[in-house]
């Protein structure tokens, strides 16, 4: 169903974005395909889609599971749990791998140093031509991103039979993970072939809510669809939230919205965690409409009571760009928009 709040896993059940699967399983003749988009555009559905398509063995990484100061362990801990599906057919090649042991259904890694390489199990996985994917890899940034980058650029170079996925939510952050600017990065200068995801346009985003409705079979107001659609500004996963609240016996848009609101609060305050407070007050003087440098910069300086350091306040709203939550002092989602009021 298209209300399902889930990932898709299959075409039929997935809305306009068809020309992205295609997209996206044509370009694994590239060494490293990147998904990108705002939170709740579908990047992930449209990955689960193109996996079941391809005939191609597949292996699907979801990086969430990753703290900000991840390190070896828990990298081949989340590898080895990302595996183990895939043991009937891909154990007798791990088993060839350096500080890897398995037994029955069960995958473990040595992680210490000297254990398990990176390098020598991605040479061995192009033995089987496999397409690795990673959920919101920017989440890859840490303690360990380095090896992993270098992983990266040694099978871009060498296993021309693997083809790696990587989707990020957080644009500006995925690519600094990836340095492919950084003349340090070993994946510097490297092309990525990136599919952007965007939003629907007013009259797909009815169309999935009229379609949506249809199928649980509910009638629905049109003008309620419509002021829906002007609210959640054809975010694929707002639009399902809507339509899942409404078929819930939640029929006012209001109540809905402020129930999304309260949802992307507890995410903000996740993302924002160990940031600093400069974070939710600059979101904030932007939610509240401060529409400029010398207008955010006032607004903070007035709520801390003291001068705020030119370069201090432009590297925190450069890395709000970074992690796709505002540009040019506009909000990407306008339920993030409301939320950030209550930071």
């Amino acid at each position: 169903m298209l209300f399902d709040d889930r990932p898709k896993e299959d075409r039929k059940a997935l809305f306009d974005r068809e020309k992205e699967v295609d997209e996206l399983k044509k370009s694994l003749k590239h060494p490293i395909t990147v998904v990108t988009g705002i939170r709740r555009i579908g990047k992930t559905s449209v990955l689960k889609v193109s996996l079941k398509e391809i005939r191609r063995e597949s292996l699907l990484l979801d990086a969430r599971g990753l703290g900000p100061n991840y390190g070896r362990r828990e990298f081949f801990n989340l590898l080895a749990n990302s595996l183990r599906p895939s043991l009937p057919t891909l154990g007798e090649i791990l088993k060839s791998v350096k500080g890897v042991r398995i037994a029955g259904l069960e995958i473990e890694f040595e992680w210490r140093k000297g254990g398990a390489s990176l390098v020598e199990l991605f040479d061995r996985l192009n033995e089987r031509k496999l397409v690795i994917a990673i959920d919101e890899a920017q989440r890859l940034r840490g303690p360990f991103s380095e090896e992993v980058r270098s992983a990266l650029a040694h099978a871009y170079d060498y296993d021309r039979d693997l083809s790696f996925i990587l989707t990020g939510s957080e644009v500006g952050l995925l690519y600094d993970f990836l340095g492919i600017e950084d003349p340090n990065s070993p994946l510097y200068g490297r092309y990525l072939h990136e599919i952007r995801l965007e939003r629907f346009d007013g009259q797909r985003s009815l169309e999935f809510l009229e379609r949506g409705f249809e199928e649980a079979g509910v009638r629905v107001p049109r003008e309620l669809l419509i002021r829906a659609v002007e609210e959640l500004d054809g975010i694929p996963g707002w639009l399902t939230f809507f339509g899942n609240s409404y078929l819930a016996g939640r029929e006012d848009l209001n109540s809905i919205k402020r129930m999304a609101v309260q949802l992307a609060l507890n995410e903000l305050r996740s993302l924002l965690s160990g940031r600093g407070p400069r974070f939710p007050l600059v979101l904030r003087a932007i939610a509240e409409g401060r529409g400029s440098w010398t207008e955010v910069k006032q607004y903070v300086e007035e709520r801390e009571g003291r001068t705020v350091s030119s370069s201090v306040l432009q590297n925190v709203l450069e890395t709000l760009e970074k992690m796709s939550l505002v540009k040019d002092y506009t909000f990407l989602d306008p339920i993030y928009k409301a939320a950030s009021r209550f930071l």
